[in-house]
């Protein structure tokens, strides 16, 4: 099996990575020739001058299997070589090694090639590498010890031995995750904090797209070198233009491009010969344009990463920078909105100009801008990276269209949102035939999965902006308690309405009408008492303007009035304000509904960011690599600790007495057909059937109602009916549903859900939040049930689900819930290709 990747180094940089190959030879022969004297001493234990012939053979010719060897490129030129070789026949352990080519040490090359080789060594049933290395060899030393494995160290003969298990912990994920959040953090901030940039395709007339760009960045005021690049033309918009961006001597990050389709390739070779770290390609014609588009948009992605680039594009609108610092406006866009600290991402390269505008008119404050375009390389989660750490950004909002890698943009969100928050514009309706005939979550329940993830899910640009600008400017809420102020006993009573609308409770003593005579004087007195009333959380404002002259001009300043209440208080203030323009910074809106939804998306998001994060508990009794994927479910669910009640398929009467014999009496029958096996409503069970002549009379009833096929079922003492699914969604991956069972809880789609693997809260909340949870917990005098046998299946669920890729769905229905514990009735899975799923595995970058 062919393995290669792009993945990314920790300065940023993209490299390609792929197996040794036999016409490597004479590569491999420059490689070692480029080594230092003591590169060569610490990887050989010898001077090693040259490499003989026999040796060479032996480099670039593996089995892939027991020996494995894999090369980082740039180009056609090697930096780095690892290899593992077991250490004998069936042997679970083999020797690792790798050596850096000396003007690339220090770049992370040595922990990519270990995850790599890890993987490929666990597929061929390696669970152990070992290595020696001098001790001098301090670099290749802390490449082992901070990797996250249990490394055992021997001294022996003046060389350290190293031993160590190559399964993945939970220190080794911790380590890749830090070091792909700080590898894919730097490649964006060379982007948008370039030294110089480049600009290919902007017309020495003046006419057209790159030409605009160039005007752009130039009027933007740009603090650094800017280089254009024309094949004829000694200036270009006022300045001195190049046949390469070599010419300019000047260290360019950064490269514009804004040629014809077929000229990108040239482009790339000169950016790449200039040092570049990425390239924004506004220029259109690739993926969007049809299946020859796709193609040359994979070729140039995959020479942009085999020669140490990212790309931004294509089909896209521009990138910015509002930093006084940089002043980079490499957009469409002419002017850019006022310099804030909001990060702004735009899937969409058509509305990239028009969110722009939007975020102008609106008055809300850009720390940076992407717009990604066909997003074939640089996306979402690269920003959430780089925002993350950003001191310049405090609030993060995302307009996408579809989710590249889901399980990432969970894990990414669900962190960046502990720090930050995010507001995304995201479908919550699934692509048909996503969930197959399982109840996936539908809108309601997609929503709570963001924000259960941290992400405040909006349905509309419009929104976007409105809880922008709450988030960008006000603090947040204490809690979901509203103090609602106004001149207009109509607007307050729209204001109480869209509060119960949106779960916030209007605080006691609220709505407070002031009279619509009240002067500014008042009006500030009475939102000054509010911001301090202990009562109330937050501030909702309406305000109707005043008949004309019926007020003293020295008594009708009522934006004033708000502006210094709202901007010196410690709770948030929204407003709907009916009268020109607000001080900047109180966010204002055309509508109570609007203002009141917005603090309504907040207060979610603050009580999210109050609630302690959860842990991944340890389950006793988990072996994943036990785990028959293939096999029955039963055996599969075995491996995480889950029971499934025995049954026995039957055919005739005489099969199903034979089956019940060997279960043992009393036992239950059922007729087979997946949508008929628990309908008791239906007549298609049977239950607590004593003897032969019980399970003979029973047989016969259901075979005439539906059919000759009947499960035999060991019987259970009786419980409350639950179910549980597991599915894979495009925006979380595998998510795990928990309902009660029954057909009215399933026509009502009463599932809560959370994304996978499930921590011990998320687990927890699960069991209380369909409607029908009452039913578990003493309703109406009955016993509850055993809450925690729930959870703990819950948990190996989670557990299960987030292991294995292959699982498209689960389901388990019924699970029975007493008050001494639970019995799993039935399971059913659906098993697909055995293709990676995003976000595991060591790291690399996305394939086209």
């Amino acid at each position: 099996m062919d393995i290669s990747a792009d993945v990314l180094l920790s300065d940023g940089s993209a490299a390609h990575m792929r197996q040794i190959q036999p016409s490597d030879a004479d590569a491999i022969v420059q490689f070692h020739s480029r080594m230092s004297d003591r590169t060569r001493y610490l990887r050989y234990f010898s001077p090693y001058p040259r490499i003989p012939q026999r040796d060479l053979e032996r480099f670039v010719n593996v089995d892939h299997h027991d020996r494995e060897a894999f090369v980082i490129v740039s180009g056609s030129r090697i930096m780095a070589v690892g290899r593992y070789e077991r250490l004998g026949p069936d042997s679970p352990e083999a020797e690792v090694a790798f050596v850096v080519e000396d003007a690339h040490q220090g770049r992370g090359i040595g922990s990519v090639l270990l995850e790599h080789l890890a993987e490929a060594a666990r597929a061929n049933h390696i669970t152990r590498f070992v290595a020696e290395v001098l001790p001098e060899n301090g670099g290749m030393l802390r490449v082992f010890s901070d990797f996250g494995y249990l490394v055992q160290r021997k001294y022996a003969d003046g060389v350290v031995h190293l031993s160590f298990p190559i399964a993945p912990t939970e220190k080794s994920r911790e380590v890749q995750e830090s070091r792909e959040h700080l590898t894919e953090s730097r490649s964006i901030a060379r982007l948008l904090s370039p030294r110089a940039v480049a600009v290919y395709g902007a017309s020495a007339s003046g006419q057209g797209i790159g030409a605009a760009m160039l005007g752009h960045l130039r009027d933007g005021g740009f603090t650094g070198p800017i280089v254009p690049v024309h094949p004829s033309a000694d200036r270009v918009a006022g300045l001195r233009a190049y046949r390469s961006a070599t010419e300019a001597g000047v260290p360019i990050d950064l490269a514009l491009v804004a040629v014809p389709p077929e000229g990108v390739a040239d482009v790339l070779a000169d950016a790449a010969a200039s040092g570049a770290g990425g390239l924004v390609i506004v220029s259109a014609g690739f993926a969007e344009a049809g299946p020859e588009g796709g193609a040359a948009q994979r070729s140039l992605i995959e020479g942009a990463h085999a020669a140490g680039l990212r790309v931004v594009g294509p089909n896209s609108m521009g990138v910015a920078n509002t930093d006084p610092g940089v002043r980079l406006n490499a957009t469409l866009a002419p002017r850019l909105p006022v310099a804030g600290r909001v990060g702004f991402f735009s899937q969409s390269g058509a509305l990239g100009v028009a969110l722009l505008a939007e975020a102008e008119r609106r008055g809300l404050g850009l720390s940076s801008f992407v717009s990604a375009g066909n997003r074939a390389d640089v996306s979402g989660n690269d920003l959430l990276q780089y925002w993350r750490d950003d001191p310049g950004t405090d609030a993060v909002l995302l307009y996408l269209e579809t989710f590249g890698n889901p399980r990432k943009f969970a894990r990414l969100a669900r962190r960046m949102s502990r720090v930050k928050p995010v507001v995304a514009v995201a479908s919550a309706t699934r692509p048909p035939g996503l969930a197959g005939d399982l109840p996936g979550p539908d809108v309601n329940a997609v929503t709570a999965l963001f924000a259960r993830s941290g992400v405040i899910r909006v349905d509309t640009v419009q929104e976007l902006f409105d809880v922008g600008l709450l988030l960008a400017h006000q603090p947040l809420p204490a809690g979901r308690r509203v103090a609602v102020v106004g001149n207009s006993s109509a607007l307050s009573e729209l204001a109480v309405a869209a509060c119960r609308a949106n779960g916030l409770t209007v605080a006691a003593g609220y709505p407070l009408d002031i009279s619509p005579q009240a002067g500014a004087h008042d009006f500030a007195d009475a939102l000054a008492d509010a911001a301090v009333d202990e009562r109330a959380d937050a501030l909702v404002v309406v305000f109707a303007p005043p008949l004309p002259g019926q007020l003293a001009d020295e008594d009708a300043d009522f934006a004033a009035a708000l502006g210094s209440v709202a901007l010196a208080g410690e709770k948030p203030t929204v407003a709907t304000f009916l009268l020109g323009r607000l001080t900047p910074g109180v966010p204002a809106y055309p509508s109570v509904e609007e203002a009141v939804r917005a603090l309504g998306r907040v207060a979610t998001y603050a009580d999210w960011l109050r609630r302690p994060p959860g842990v991944l508990p340890l389950l006793e009794g988990v072996e994943p690599d036990a785990a028959l994927v293939d096999g029955p479910p039963a055996d599969l669910l075995r491996a995480y600790g889950i029971t499934v009640v025995p049954s026995t398929l039957a055919t005739t009467a005489d099969e199903a007495i034979a089956a019940a014999g060997v279960l043992g009496y009393p036992v239950a029958l059922k007729a087979a057909g997946g949508a008929l096996r628990h309908r008791i409503d239906l007549g298609a069970v049977r239950l607590a059937l004593a003897d032969e002549d019980d399970v003979r009379a029973a047989y016969t009833e259901l075979a005439v109602a539906f059919g000759p096929d009947v499960l035999v079922q060991t019987m259970v003492a009786a419980g409350v009916a639950c179910r549980v699914e597991v599915m894979e969604d495009p925006a979380f991956g595998p998510v795990v549903g928990f309902g009660l069972g029954g057909v009215a809880s399933e026509l009502l789609g009463d599932l809560a859900w959370r994304a996978a693997p499930l921590t011990d809260r998320a687990a927890e909340a699960l069991v209380v939040e369909p409607r029908a949870a009452p039913l578990l917990h003493g309703y109406r005098g009955s016993a509850p049930v055993d809450r925690e046998a729930l959870i703990d299946l819950l948990l190996r669920v989670g557990r299960l689900a987030d292991d294995h890729p292959r699982l498209r769905k689960l389901s388990l229905n019924p699970v029975l819930a007493r008050p001494d514990g639970i019995s799993v009735l039935h399971a059913a899975t659906e098993i697909g290709d055995p293709t990676r799923r995003p976000d595991t595995g060591p790291r690399r970058l996305r394939t086209p």
